[in-house]
Formats: C-alpha cells, structure tokens, sequence
C-alpha cells in the first residue's frame, strides 16, 4: 500500500455537488492525501434539512490536511461553472481530476414524474456533466495525469432502478419480483453445492461467509476457492467476505428473490472485506436462479 500513500498529494481535484454526500467523502478522502479541492457545489446557505454548504465542506478539507476553494456553482449554469474554473486554476495553477457528482434523482414512475423534475434530471446530471466536462478538460489535457470520474445515481442495469420509476409497469417476465415471502423449496447450501463447479471456483476464488441471524441462526460459509465446499460452521480457510444479514433474507437471496445489491443498498446485508469479491457473489446467485429454473 505504500506506494498508493498520499498519492494525490498536491493534485487538484473540482469535486461538483461537494458540500455532503459522495462528494464530500472524496473530497475528505482526498483531502487526508494533501490535495487540493475545489468544492463546485451550489448550497451556500444552510438547507433546512440537509446539512452541509460549501463552505463548512471547506473547513472539513482544511481539518483534513488539504487545501480547499469554495465555489458557488450551479453547473446549469455556464458562467458559474466558467468562473469556479477560472478561480481553481488562478488558486492552485491548475486542475489534475474532475469528479462529476453533482446529480438529481427522481425515484418515480414515468407517468408520475413531472416534466419539470425531468428537465431538472436531464439538466444537472447529462447537460451538467456534458458542459463541466467541456469546460474543465482544456485544463485536464495540461496536467500530468489527468482524469475524469463520473458518478451516476445509484444506478447499474440491475431491474430493480427501471423496475419501478420508468414506465415499463414492471410488466416484464424478466423480472422477479423481489420480495415474495416464501421458503426455498430446498436447503440452501444443497443449491449452493449443486452449482459450485471447477469454472465457478476458477472465476470467483473466494471464501464467503454469512453471519446470519434469524430463524437460522450462525454461521455458514460458501468456500469457493479451492474446496468448492458449503455448509455450516467455519471454513476452513480464512473469509474473504464477511456477510452480515437476517436468514431470512439470505434464503431469499440465494432464491434469486432479493439481489445482493439491492440488499446492499437497502441496508439488509452488511459487507465486511473484499468488495470486489462481493460483486463476484452477484454472478454465482444469478447462476444459481437459473440452475433452478
């Protein structure tokens, strides 16, 4: 890890929508490394229920160990996002990453979502990032090692984000609906045995562990590094991945009736360790939904 250490020491990150969430986790991240950080977002005063403005983001980054420009910018707004750029490169003589989050998320049906809202997704999150790209690369292109981090709201091709909120009416075979409440037809880890094969274990390589609590209480744990072996009790091999989460829910899981990243992202599973490995486990389930089909 020493060679990672501080490595955006001195680098000059435009961070847009940096006074709370994601993007001031980067730009606190990023900060403890010494950079410098140009916090583009566009809450100046206090909102009366979320926290944070860009300018109690700059006293984070400063308390953090990086040095910090608080810039009002509304990046609909091409002057706005024209000025903060100037002011950054003017600051710290330069701009070495530009991190585009900045985003507005609506989580409702086509026909439920105002045009109004759609504008203001459309706007912020393609425009927004379209034209803050623009006007930051000819900068990027002086730098050393120039690079652009664009995040999107939560979303991957998993159903579950146009399930519901883009006018398909969940009408679709494909998708399963995630929340029936019912027992799998067979123990789990028979399932798990069943599909667990050379090719799985050479794609995944890892031991998982399940700390489950619930009607099934315990542990159990799916090795799929060498062994390809499942069952109760510990592995015999160190886990990888802890996961933490109600037996129910695993049930569900592994019957392909509840996603892991949706588990994830509601709060149901809690991952401890490898989150690359993680991810991997998504592929096995799905293999498994389909070896039971």
């Amino acid at each position: 890890h020493m060679q990672n250490y501080l490595k955006l020491a001195g680098c000059t990150l435009f961070i847009t929508g940096a006074s709370r969430g994601i993007g001031k986790a980067i730009a606190l991240k990023a900060a403890k490394d010494g950079a410098n950080i140009v916090i583009a977002a566009k809450t100046a005063e206090p909102h009366p229920k979320l926290p944070g403005t860009i300018y109690t983001a700059d006293r984070r980054v400063m308390e953090a160990g990086g040095k910090a420009l608080a810039c009002v910018v509304d990046i609909r707004d091409e002057q706005q996002i024209g000025d903060a750029v100037q002011k950054a490169v003017d600051k710290f003589g330069g701009i070495d990453i530009l991190v585009n989050n900045a985003s507005a998320i609506s989580l409702t049906g086509t026909l439920a979502t105002p045009m109004k809202r759609v504008d203001l997704m459309l706007g912020i999150n393609l425009r927004g990032t379209y034209l803050t790209s623009k006007l930051v690369i000819p900068h990027l292109l002086k730098s050393r090692s120039p690079h652009i981090l664009n995040l999107s709201p939560p979303l991957n091709l998993n159903p579950i984000w146009f399930k519901n909120h883009t006018g398909n009416y969940g009408k679709s075979p494909l998708l399963p609906d995630f929340f029936l409440d019912e027992a799998p037809k067979h123990s789990t880890f028979d399932v798990i045995r069943g599909v667990i094969n050379e090719d799985v274990v050479k794609s995944t390589q890892g031991v998982y562990k399940f700390d489950l609590s619930g009607k099934f209480r315990g542990w159990d744990f799916v090795d799929v590094s060498g062994s390809g072996s499942a069952g109760q009790g510990e592995p015999a091999l160190k886990a990888d991945v802890i996961m933490t989460m109600d037996s129910g829910d695993f049930s569900k899981m592994f019957a392909g009736k509840l996603k892991p990243t949706m588990a994830f992202m509601s709060g149901k599973l809690r991952i401890k360790g490898d989150m690359t490995l993680a991810i991997k486990l998504e592929k096995l389930m799905n293999r498994m939904a389909k070896a039971k089909l």
